[in-house]
This record gives structure tokens, C-alpha cells and sequence, in this order.
């Protein structure tokens, strides 16, 4: 799809109430389980679902441009590049920065968090006193 922004519904809808009650009012158990007060809390900010798929969208977007203005074998040929990266093994002794998924996803231009203080490394550095 073209969309540029993800959408705001926010995957499977809970059940409420009003869709889970019979005839007489009351809760119907039998087909809807116990019900549970927390299920029925939405605590959950609109923008939230946005936020989290915004690079799936945009990603996904860029795919379809591909595919309409070069053909199906455009997008094909860049999610096997990324399969064959993400699943590259890295020489022992280096840092893993993984720069190929970030030219492949077009991240190479645009600064991060993760650029600037590093990502979260259970590497600690090495210093020797000689």
C-alpha cells in the first residue's frame, strides 16, 4: 500500500460489554471467557500503535514504490539482501555496528540515538597497562 502514516486502530479491537452480554444483560461466560476488568481498560494512547509501526509503514511504502515504478523483482531482491545481512556472521574481535542494514533500509543518512551514544553493548573495553 501508499500509506505514508500508520493507521490508528490498533490491531484486534478488545471486546466490550455491550458485545459480550446476552439476552438478559449479563455477561455471557460461555462463549467469552471470565471476564476481566483489565482487558476493558484502554490505557493505551492512540499515537502509541502510530509510533511503534511508523518505520514498518514507511518501509513499506518505499517496497511498493519499488515495485511500481521497477517491477516485482525490486523489492524482492532488496528483502533478500537484508535476509542475507541480518543473518551475515561478523569477524571475532570486531564491533558488530551492522552498517550494511543501515545502507539497505536507507538509514545511512539520518543521525540516531544509537549513532551518537552507541547501542546497548555488553562489550566492555579493553585497556592494558604496560
Amino acid at each position: 500500500t501508499l500509506r505514508i502514516v500508520p493507521s490508528a486502530q490498533a490491531g484486534p479491537s478488545v471486546a466490550t460489554i455491550k458485545d459480550t452480554t446476552n439476552s438478559l444483560g449479563t455477561h455471557d461466560t460461555l462463549r467469552y471467557g471470565p471476564r476481566s476488568l483489565a482487558s476493558e481498560i484502554n490505557t493505551v494512547n492512540p499515537l502509541q500503535h502510530r509510533l511503534e509501526n511508523w518505520e514498518e509503514t514507511q518501509d513499506m511504502m518505499k517496497l511498493t514504490l519499488q515495485r511500481n515504478l521497477y517491477g516485482l523483482h525490486a523489492p524482492i531482491r532488496q528483502l533478500m539482501e537484508r535476509k542475507i545481512v541480518a543473518t551475515g556472521s561478523m569477524l571475532p574481535g570486531l564491533s558488530n555496528s551492522n552498517i550494511h542494514m543501515d545502507i539497505l533500509m536507507g538509514r545511512d543518512e539520518t543521525l540516531d540515538v544509537t549513532d551518537l551514544f552507541g547501542g546497548a553493548s555488553s562489550e566492555y573495553p579493553y585497556f592494558s597497562i604496560c
